[in-house]
């Protein structure tokens, strides 16, 4: 497509150039002139009677401008030949600044063909205003410059030309600057010229305005802002807002907490208006480990640990330096004051006279001297102290401050408190209070104050007999609530008179331990019970003692075999011949067997059984009172003579027995009855010798149980404890030669009686197997009593 178009315009452009050389005639050329901005359609002049040419004709020959473009600002009119304004006109659009500004128009008309040249020349019209190319020029100017520098400043721009163009500069009025224009052919130059020393301090910068004006009429301006920027020299030293800053700090504060903020100020600006913040001075070396000064902000920070008791105040030394050339610099003095906080708790030192304190101490006796003391300052320095309750102790101020003396309030006793862990409270007056605790321990000494103490008076002793001698058969201990030499306790048997002391002649007692030994063999048989007194002494200075009554009893071991009293013959041995008439009935009692056991309780309970008998069916023996009865009647066929063999044994654990022979005769009643009167002559001489031992053992017997009643009379008048013995007939008695006594100790009750038991009698099984338990219904306890059986 552009090549068709350039092949086209290069032919249209050979056909007019052949077209030209035709052409008869070529006008001269026509000048006109016209101002620009005139109205469109105005009249630029009357081209077609300036030719020469026909008016008529110009329509049919088509006159017409054939140069330009479409847009021409300039049109022909066919009718009249008059050229007008087609469009507004602006010069600088079309010409810009060249001068004159002409329009050369080529005007055709046909048949014949004629080419008429026209100028048209555009006339400048004072329609811009001069204008700088920025709205503000910034100048730097050092203060230091001297008067009559010149300075270029930049020139305005004015479309128009001639007359209309930029003429004069004008500045506005001020003392330091003025202006010189140097016009170089048709431009002209503007210059600022100083023609005063600057200030820097005083006036940093200068606001001025620079004024284009042109030659128009009315004339036009333009203005330029211009901006003197005045450059500082390092003429002005560092200035402190204060020469002693003081300040207070609280002591424990943080790391990195602020200080303090010294400022200080150059007039100068820049480097030399820059300052840095030192250390300055003769200034401890402690002061770097304690602050850090911020050398651009002059900003005092904590580094390390601030306390008041070891700084009450630091005073520091700041040097600030500009960094202008050669520098300039001053100094001021900071005063940080701490602040004491409640920070240290109060201490305690205790100086003990002696940590042991006699339990005879007098109140008032100085146990201990306290010293507190408190790091901290004013309230937070003061102390109170007090100690705990509830102790026989109590503190006294000294006449100096926080000096306190320790004393003894009350009396003492070691026994019932040993030991006092005294805890001592120091508070001081801060906010929050502060307190620091601390025991004191104190150890009561021992006096000898105490009586040793037996853990029952008096003792109840129950010994066996057939003891071993020289083994031990008891301990007594006691107890002394004193220590050491103060409860040393040695034992020893009272000594006396009387029938009770001689049986403690044979004890024999360890000093140091209470053991008991008995150096012989005691015999229940013999002694019953006796009393003995023990005395235990401690090896305090001057020695106290007690004293412990001992009341033996001897218990009864199955030790003595039964003794056969009936039958027993001539020689001694027990065998007897018993005659009964064959006409007897059944139950008939043939013979009684008696026997004695000098033991007690079960041991002496006896019990009767048929060992050998020549008939079961005709003889039968009562098992506990020995009587032989008939079971049945005798017949014709039953044998004259039946031997029986009784044995009679006790109840002891290892029982014990004798044997009676009675031999049974059956004869007819008339034998019977003659006989009897013979053996009733030969009987009586066995009988006075069965009675005379009789008399002898109820004797013995009787005599026993006075001595014992008497014995344990004055054991009841005696005693301050609730021991009692008293002997009381046993109304449940039921047997053969047998006696029974009771009697009460302490909670106790305790019974001898022969071989029948009272109903409703529990055996408890005891250590000597010969003890009988019952219940006392007379206690709501059930108190138990113990029962010994003696047969006679």
């Amino acid at each position: 497509m552009g090549q068709r178009r350039g092949i086209y315009a290069w032919w249209v452009a050979f056909r007019f150039s052949v077209m030209l050389s035709c052409v008869m005639r070529v006008s001269a050329q026509i000048k006109y002139s016209v101002p620009e901005e005139v109205k469109v359609g105005s009249i630029v002049g009357y081209v077609a009677k300036d030719l020469g040419l026909d008016i008529t004709s110009l329509d049919e020959r088509r006159f017409r401008i054939v140069s330009g473009t479409e847009d021409s600002q300039f049109e022909v009119h066919q009718n009249n030949g008059v050229l007008y304004v087609r469009k507004s006109i602006d010069r600088e659009e079309l010409c810009e600044s060249a001068s004159p500004c002409v329009v050369n128009l080529k005007m055709v008309a046909e048949n014949p063909m004629e080419i008429h040249y026209v100028a048209v020349e555009i006339v400048d019209v004072n329609d811009h205003t001069p204008s700088f190319q920025e709205e503000e020029h910034v100048l730097e100017i050092a203060e230091s410059t001297l008067p009559g520098k010149r300075f270029q400043l930049r020139t305005a721009h004015d479309p128009d030309v001639g007359i209309n163009t930029v003429r004069v500069y004008k500045l506005n009025h001020n003392e330091y600057f003025s202006t010189q224009i140097r016009e170089t052919g048709d431009d002209k130059i503007p210059f600022l010229v100083l023609q005063k020393s600057l200030d820097r301090e005083k006036h940093n910068e200068h606001k001025l305005i620079l004024t284009a004006v042109d030659g128009g009429n009315p004339p036009r301006s333009g203005t330029l802002n211009v901006t003197v920027i005045v450059l500082d020299s390092n003429d002005n030293n560092p200035i402190f807002s204060q020469e002693v800053y003081s300040v207070t700090l609280p002591e424990n504060v943080k790391a990195e907490t602020s200080v303090i903020t010294v400022t200080a100020t150059d007039l100068d600006e820049s480097a030399n208006g820059d300052i840095e913040y030192v250390f300055g001075g003769k200034i401890d070396r402690k002061i770097y480990d304690m602050f850090v000064l911020d050398k651009d902000t002059g900003e005092i920070r904590v580094k390390g640990e601030i306390d008041f008791e070891k700084n009450e105040v630091f005073k520091l030394n700041v040097h600030a330096t500009d960094k202008g050339q050669p520098p300039m610099s001053t100094d001021c003095r900071v005063i940080i004051k701490v602040l004491d906080e409640n920070d240290n708790k109060p201490e305690i030192e205790v100086t003990s006279l002696s940590q042991m304190v006699s339990e005879d101490s007098k109140p008032g006796t100085v146990v201990s001297l306290i010293s507190i003391t408190d790091r901290d300052a004013g309230l937070n320095g003061k102390v109170i102290c007090k100690l705990s309750d509830n102790v026989p102790f109590e503190l006294k101020p000294s006449f100096q401050d926080n000096m306190y003396s320790l004393v003894l309030k009350n009396r003492l006793d070691r026994e019932l408190v040993s030991h006092y862990d005294i805890e001592l409270t120091a508070t001081d007056c801060g906010q929050p209070p502060l307190s620091t605790f601390k025991t004191l321990s104190i150890d009561v000494s021992d006096v000898n104050d105490n009586n040793p103490e037996f853990l029952q008076n008096p003792i109840e002793l129950y010994l066996v007999e057939n003891n071993v001698p020289g083994n031990i058969i008891f301990s007594v201990t006691a107890s002394d609530k004193d220590l050491n030499e103060n409860a040393a306790l040695t034992y020893n048997i009272v000594k006396g008179e009387g029938s009770q002391v001689k049986n403690a002649a044979f004890l024999s007692i360890n000093s140091d331990y209470g053991q008991i030994s008995a150096l012989k063999s005691f015999d229940f048989e013999t002694v019953k019970t006796f009393k003995f007194h023990v005395v235990a002494s401690d090896s305090g200075t001057p020695s106290l003692s007690s004293n412990v009554t001992v009341n033996v009893f001897i218990l009864d071991q199955n030790d003595n075999a039964p003794v056969i009293l009936y039958p027993v013959s001539s020689n001694g041995s027990a065998e007897g011949v018993e005659e009964i008439p064959r006409n007897v009935n059944a139950g008939h009692l043939v013979t009684k067997v008696r026997a004695y056991d000098a033991d007690i309780g079960y041991n002496g309970w006896l019990l009767f059984s048929l060992q050998e008998v020549n008939d079961h069916s005709l003889f039968g023996l009562d098992r506990y009172t020995g009587q032989i009865r008939t079971l049945r009647s005798f017949t014709e066929t039953d044998e004259a003579e039946h031997k029986l063999l009784i044995l009679v044994k006790d109840n002891g654990n290892v029982s014990l027995s004798a044997t009676a022979t009675v031999i049974v005769k059956v004869v007819e009643p008339k034998e019977a009855f003659a006989a009897s009167d013979v053996k009733s002559s030969t009987k009586a001489d066995e009988d006075s010798n069965v009675t005379f031992y009789l008399m002898i053992t109820v004797g013995s017997v009787s005599a026993l149980f006075l001595v014992s009643i008497i014995v344990l009379i004055s054991m009841q008048c005696s005693k301050s404890t609730d021991y009692s013995s008293k002997y009381l007939p046993e109304p449940n008695y039921d047997g053969t030669l047998c006696h029974s006594i009771q009697y009460r100790s302490g909670d106790k009750r305790y019974m001898l009686v022969g071989p029948r038991m009272s109903i409703g009698s529990t055996i408890v099984p005891g250590s000597h197997a010969n003890t009988l338990m019952l219940p006392d219904r007379r206690s709501a306890t059930g108190e138990k009593i113990k029962m010994c059986w003696l047969l006679q």
